[in-house]
């Protein structure tokens, strides 16, 4: 009678797919984290943004006015440097 399972998997391909799995994973995060950071405008900034222009009943006005307060921001700080 044979003990040994017939599905089971050698140690060296569980470590292979824990390995690379592994990999993914973190490659995933650094993708999301560079998502997150590429823009460069800092989240305090957009939060002030959206709560100065939170008064404004259309959708399209208050991206526009986000996008000009955030705008003003950036001009702000590249021009302190």
């Amino acid at each position: 009678m044979n003990n040994h399972p017939a599905l089971a998997r050698p140690l060296r391909t569980t470590v292979a797919a824990a390995a690379s799995s592994l990999l993914i994973t973190i490659a995933l995060f650094t993708a999301l984290a560079g998502l997150f950071l590429g823009d460069g405008t800092p989240l305090q900034n957009v939060a002030v943004a959206e709560r100065a222009c939170s008064e404004l009943a259309f959708v399209s006005e208050r991206e526009a006015c986000v996008r000009s307060f955030l705008a003003a921001a950036h001009d702000r700080r590249v021009a302190s440097r």
